[in-house]
């Protein structure tokens, strides 16, 4: 072959060998660009089928008429989330903790429903029909409800007042009228000291004179003695009179009582002071809605009782709890006593007869306690129950007085037997003792009297643990 040729040969096998790298490297740039291409189709993808969750094509083309002002500063979902929460906080008062708006909702439609049952007990049920009503149409009809109530609380303080007044105006003429019978009294006793005088006197002329001076001081005697009996009847009548004025007054007075009713005394002692806000049963742990502010501190007690439900006579409650970590607004406390029947949940109220977040309650404490439940009384109960009462803000006077909010009485002392002669002589101080123990009865006894009349609420020693939230820890160890 001539080197023209062989030169020509190699050029095309130098060609076709370039032709196929570059070939082949074209097919590769071809596949790594295809499988790439089919990677950001399937990101593509997957990012479409997550927005179509969030919303469809028609969806996304409403979105500024759906959600309406987009916020600053943040996406379409974000803005919808700030307007459910402001329309979740206008129905609860307040929002939950960060949670979804699943939670959120199902949040108000509980609070909703509660008010809703609520509502029903002062206005009839047939009018809220639990379909259509909203919380404006409640309180549309819980104003009318009012507006109606304090027309007819005008109309009865208006009644009231008219009631008052004729008492008034009949309790005055009763005491003029009154005045003026007790004036004809000792002007009738005067008359009767006078007759008497005149009587004694004719008795005296009787001996002296003659018969016919007898007869004629005898008809006189007759004559007084029918004014005498004529005046006794018109007194009788007088009394009567002032009788039936008195059961008059009395029957005014019952039905005073009966629009303005003597309060309540215990009222106070069944006021709630906060409520569950969180519960997590897990670790027996609740979450108050009271704090720092509040002068909540660890160690505190209360008593947990059903929401929506009164304070019951008792203090029994459902569970009680011991506050272990306080902060400025919220406190946590661990469930110390609960019953599986009677769970706590949220909103159920809590309450502790000593402590106040506004006040200083005062206690006087009277009588005999046994704090340990051992059957045997404790001398300084009371100095201990003194010391738990001011331990949770509260304060112990010596005597009751008005100023007294609560009384807590034990048992009523007993009386030692008096001793004999024989006693005296080989314990000459058992007299002492005895005059003790029935003075300390009395004034056990006046204390109840005083109570009694100032209206203060009086609780034994177990109501009052569970007024406390105390019943259970009462008997552990370093309880007092």
């Amino acid at each position: 072959m001539s080197p023209a040729k062989r030169q020509q040969s190699d050029a095309m096998l130098y060609t076709l060998i370039l032709f196929v790298g570059l070939f082949i490297a074209a097919t590769t740039v071809a596949v790594i660009y295809y499988v790439k291409f089919e990677d950001q189709r399937t990101i593509a993808e997957e990012a479409q089928s997550n927005l179509r969750e969030i919303a469809t094509s028609a969806e996304l083309q409403r979105i500024g008429t759906i959600v309406g002002a987009k916020q600053a500063g943040k996406s379409r979902l974000a803005t919808m989330v700030d307007y459910l929460d402001q329309a979740v906080y206008l129905i609860i008062g307040g929002l939950p903790e960060d949670t979804s708006a699943e939670v959120k909702v199902d949040t108000a439609n509980r609070n909703f429903e509660d008010t809703r049952t609520l509502v029903q007990t002062h206005i009839e049920p047939e009018s809220i029909d639990p379909n259509t009503t909203g919380f404006v149409q409640i309180v549309q009809k819980l104003k009318t409800k009012l507006d109606g109530t304090i027309d007819t609380l005008q109309a009865t303080e208006q009644e009231l007042t008219v009631k008052t007044n004729d008492y008034k105006n009949l309790e005055d003429a009763t005491y003029n009228k009154e005045r003026t019978w007790l004036a004809e009294k000792e002007g009738y006793r005067q008359e009767i000291d006078s007759i008497k005088k005149d009587y004694n006197d004719l008795e005296v002329d009787l001996r002296k004179t003659t018969d016919e001076r007898v007869l004629d001081l005898t008809a006189e005697l007759n004559e007084e003695k029918a004014n005498r009996e004529k005046e006794h009847q018109e007194k009788l009548q007088i009394q009567a009179q002032l009788q039936m004025t008195q059961d008059k007054m009395k029957s005014l007075q019952d039905e005073l009582n009966k629009i303005v009713p003597l309060p309540d005394s215990e009222v106070v002692a069944h006021k709630s002071d906060g409520k569950i806000i969180l519960v997590d049963n897990s670790a027996k742990v609740v979450h108050l809605n009271i704090g720092k502010d509040d002068r909540v501190y660890p160690g505190l007690t209360f008593t947990v009782y059903d929401k929506n439900m009164p304070i019951p006579k008792d203090g029994k409650g459902k569970a009680e709890i011991k506050v272990f970590s306080v902060d400025k607004n919220i406190s946590t406390a661990l469930i110390t006593k609960s019953e599986i029947k009677r769970p706590i949940i949220l909103d159920d109220i809590i309450a502790n007869l000593i402590w106040d977040s506004d006040k200083t309650n005062v206690f006087s404490i009277e009588g005999e306690f046994d704090l340990n439940g051992d059957g045997n009384i404790e001398n300084d109960a009371a100095d201990k129950l003194k010391t738990l009462i001011e331990k949770w803000g509260g304060k112990v006077a010596n005597e009751i007085s008005i100023e007294t909010d609560f009384l807590i009485l034990g048992k009523q002392p007993s009386v030692l037997i008096r001793p004999s002669a024989t006693e005296l002589e080989m314990d000459p101080m058992a007299t002492e003792r005895y005059e003790a123990s029935r003075q300390k009865r009395e004034h056990y006894q006046e204390i109840q009297k005083q109570a009694q009349a100032l209206l203060i609420p009086v609780f034994n020693y177990e109501r009052f643990l569970f007024f406390i939230g105390y019943e259970t820890q009462a008997g552990t160890a370093g309880a007092f």
